[in-house]
C-alpha cells in the first residue's frame, strides 16, 4: 500500500465475491419453494389435461414464473399463476399437435396411439384407467374444469382464474363434463 502511495497508483481492489442481488435471492429461494411444493401436482395436472410431454410443459411452466417473478404482484399468488401457466401451455401444446397431425401422412387414429412417458404412465393406476380414458375424450375445457375441480379441489372462482373464463363457465363446463363421464362411465358397465 505504502508503494503505491509513493508512486501515486491507487491501491489493487481486493477481489471479493460480488455482493448478491437481494431480489435475485429471494426469486431463486421463491421459485426453489414452489418446484419443491408443487412439482408433483403440476405434472399431474399436466397428464390429466393430456399433454404428451407433460415434463417439458412442467418445466417450461417453472421457467416462465422465473421469468417473470419479479412482476409478480403477490408471491403468495404464484402457485395459482403456475396452475393456470401449466392450463395454457399444455392447451397450446394440444393445439399444435392437433395442427401437426393434420399435416402428416399417417396421423394416429386414436388417442391411445400416443406413446406416453413412463413418468405419466406410473402416475396412472390400472383402476384409473378407464375413468382417465373416458376424460381424455372430453372436450378440452370440460377435461380442464373437471380436472381442476375434482384433482386439485379448487373454487370455481380459481378455476375460472386458471382458465380465464367466467365463474359461470366453469359451472357450465364442469357440469358438462360431468354428464359425459357418467354416461361414458354407465356405458362400460
Amino acid at each position: 500500500m505504502r508503494q503505491h502511495l509513493r508512486h501515486g497508483t491507487p491501491p489493487p481492489v481486493p477481489l471479493a465475491p460480488a455482493a448478491a442481488d437481494p431480489a435475485e435471492l429471494e426469486r431463486e429461494a421463491g421459485v426453489a419453494r414452489l418446484f419443491e411444493l408443487h412439482y408433483a401436482s403440476m405434472l399431474r395436472l399436466a397428464v390429466l389435461l393430456g399433454a404428451d410431454d407433460p415434463e417439458n410443459v412442467v418445466a417450461e411452466a417453472y421457467y416462465q414464473i422465473y421469468r417473470k417473478w419479479r412482476r409478480l404482484r403477490d408471491t403468495e399468488a404464484a402457485e395459482a399463476y403456475l396452475r393456470s401457466t401449466v392450463c395454457n401451455l399444455t392447451r397450446m401444446r394440444i393445439r399444435h399437435l392437433q395442427v401437426a397431425r393434420r399435416h402428416v401422412e399417417n396421423p394416429p387414429t386414436s388417442v391411445g396411439e400416443l406413446v406416453a412417458s413412463a413418468e405419466s404412465t406410473a402416475l396412472l393406476h390400472d383402476d384409473q384407467r378407464v375413468l382417465i380414458d373416458a376424460l381424455q375424450h372430453l372436450p378440452a375445457r370440460q377435461r380442464e374444469a373437471l380436472v381442476l375441480r375434482h384433482w386439485l379441489g379448487l373454487k370455481e372462482s380459481e378455476i375460472a382464474s386458471a382458465m380465464g373464463i367466467s365463474c359461470g363457465s366453469v359451472k357450465t363446463h364442469t357440469a358438462r363434463g360431468l354428464a359425459a363421464l357418467t354416461q361414458a362411465m354407465e356405458a362400460r358397465r
